[in-house]
C-alpha cells in the first residue's frame, strides 16, 4: 500500500480478475466517467456493484483484460489506471475527503464491504441532504435503543417497510461497530418488519450514554436506506463486451438521468445489468424520457423497464401504460438466450 494525502491506493489482483474499490462524492454522470476510463484502457467490467447515499457514492468493481481475460499485472496500465480514477473521482474538488480509490487487498461479499467502505466513510452523518423525495415516509425506519436490565443487554428495536436482505444490512452495520448480537427477534406483518436485537459491545458494555444510543440509530438508518430504490428500474441483457457498461451509461447520461444504485454481472459471454435511475435533480424518470431509451438501448439488446410495485406513481404508471411488467432476471436472461 502507498499512502498519499487523503487517499488509499493499493494493487491487488486475484484469480482472473483485479478488484477496484472507488468510494468520494457523487454527481451525475459519474459512474459513466468511471466505466469510459476503463473502456478506454480495455479492462471488462465482469462484477460491479454501486450504492449511492447521502450524496456519497461506493463502488466495487472486477475487472479482467480484454485481451487475456485475466487479472491486470502490467503496473504501467495499473498506475494510468489509478491517476484516471482519482482525477475522476476528485473532479473539481480541493478536499482531500473527496475521494479514495483502492485495489482490493482479496475477494470479499461486495454488499459486506459497501457497508464497511460507506460506514468508514461517514455517510450516517450526511444529515440535511436526505429529502422524502429520496427516502419516502414509508421508508422511513423507526429505531429504538432500550436497556434490558434482567439480562444485562442493550436491545435495539427497528421497525420499517421490509424488504430483502434487511436483516444482513441491520447485523453487518452492528457488527462493523462492534457490537455483538447474542438473540434477535425477527417478524413480519404484512409489507413491515419488527426485528428486535438484543447486544452488547465487544468489551461486554451496553450502551449506556445518549451519544451512543443516537449513533446507533444514525448508521442503522444509513445502513437501511443504501439499498432502497424506489422508481424506475433499467434491466438491460446483452452480449458482454469491453465498453459495454460505458455505452449503456453514456446513453443514461446524455438522457438526463443520475443513476442512484447498479449491479452488473456476467453469466457466460451474457452481461446482465441494472440500473436504478431518477433525472438530474433527483425526481421520477418521465415517460417520453423512458421511450426515448427504449428506442436508443432497445435497438442492440433486451431492455426491461420496471417500476417499484409499492409506489403508488408506479401503479398508476402501469395503468398508463407505459411501464412494462416487471419479471426478474432469470426470465430476461432465457429469453436472451431463446
Amino acid at each position: 500500500m502507498k499512502d498519499c494525502p487523503g487517499k488509499r491506493v493499493g494493487v491487488h489482483s486475484f484469480g482472473n480478475h483485479t478488484a477496484i474499490e472507488l468510494i468520494g462524492r457523487d454527481r451525475p454522470g459519474l459512474l459513466s466517467e468511471i466505466s469510459a476510463v476503463l473502456a478506454n484502457l480495455h479492462f471488462n467490467v465482469t462484477v460491479a456493484e454501486v450504492w449511492t447515499h447521502n450524496r456519497r457514492i461506493a463502488c466495487v468493481l472486477y475487472v479482467n483484460d480484454n485481451t487475456t481475460s485475466g487479472s491486470v499485472d502490467d503496473p504501467n496500465r495499473l498506475s494510468i489506471m489509478e491517476e484516471q480514477l482519482k482525477h475522476i473521482m476528485r473532479g473539481c474538488e480541493d478536499d482531500d475527503n473527496v475521494a479514495r480509490t483502492s485495489f482490493s487487498m482479496g475477494f470479499t461479499h461486495i454488499d459486506r464491504r459497501l457497508h464497511q467502505m460507506l460506514f468508514a466513510d461517514r455517510d450516517y452523518e450526511g444529515g440535511g441532504v436526505t429529502t422524502e423525495v429520496d427516502y419516502p415516509p414509508s421508508f422511513k425506519p423507526k429505531i429504538t435503543v432500550e436497556r434490558c436490565e434482567e439480562k444485562g443487554y442493550s436491545v435495539v428495536t427497528v421497525r420499517c417497510k421490509d424488504r430483502a436482505k434487511l436483516m444482513f444490512d441491520i447485523v453487518c452495520t452492528l457488527t462493523d461497530m462492534q457490537y455483538v448480537v447474542f438473540h434477535a427477534n425477527i417478524s413480519s406483518n404484512g409489507p413491515y418488519a419488527s426485528q428486535e436485537y438484543f447486544i452488547r459491545h465487544m468489551d461486554g458494555c451496553t450502551l449506556d450514554t445518549e451519544g451512543e444510543k443516537e449513533r446507533v440509530v444514525k448508521c442503522l438508518e444509513a445502513a437501511i436506506h443504501r439499498r432502497v430504490s424506489e422508481g424506475l428500474s433499467l434491466e438491460l441483457c446483452a452480449k458482454d463486451r469491453v465498453g459495454l457498461l460505458s455505452e449503456v451509461t453514456r446513453i443514461l447520461r446524455e438522457n438526463g438521468l443520475s443513476v442512484r444504485r447498479a449491479g452488473v454481472s456476467t453469466v457466460g459471454e451474457k452481461a446482465v445489468n441494472v440500473f436504478y435511475v431518477r433525472d438530474a435533480y433527483g425526481n421520477p424518470v418521465d415517460a417520453k424520457t423512458i421511450e426515448a431509451l427504449r428506442k436508443e438501448i432497445g435497438q442492440t439488446m433486451m431492455l426491461n423497464v420496471k417500476k417499484d410495485p409499492s409506489s403508488t406513481k408506479a401503479r398508476e404508471a402501469e395503468t398508463s401504460g407505459w411501464a412494462k411488467t416487471s419479471f426478474f432476471f432469470g426470465n430476461l436472461l432465457e429469453k436472451f438466450l431463446a
